[in-house]
């Protein structure tokens, strides 16, 4: 497996190992998403810090996961991301429709003040 998949109390935090998200993994990658979707998770982080390249298929997966958090009224994030996957996020405007951080801690700082309101 390249993720790393860890359940907290109110989110799972999924650790991208690999330092491509292509069409190698971005396919076990949304088979997770669904899994976690069926346990009703509703909060996930994405961790893609590892990653210096994101083809079509692991943007797909970025969209799956943002979609199943919407679905179930939680809240997606994605987070660490390289200057070339930065770079890709911006040109295909993803980075006006996700909530984007730049370590797991920001992210779950941000979840625990979204938790608040």
């Amino acid at each position: 497996m390249e993720f790393e998949i860890t359940k907290k109390e109110d989110h799972v935090v999924i650790r991208v190992l690999s330092t491509k998200l292509d069409t190698n993994n971005a396919p076990e990658l949304k088979s997770e998403l669904v899994v976690l979707g069926n346990d009703e998770v509703k909060n996930i982080i994405l961790d893609v810090s590892n990653c210096s390249y994101v083809d079509s298929s692991g943007l797909s997966a970025i969209l799956v996961a943002n979609r199943l958090c919407e679905d179930s009224i939680g809240t997606f994030i994605l987070s660490g991301l390289q200057p070339d996957v930065e770079h890709l996020i911006r040109i295909s405007m993803l980075h006006t429709v996700l909530l984007i951080t730049k370590n797991v801690d920001e992210a779950e700082k941000l979840l625990v003040e979204k938790g608040k309101l």
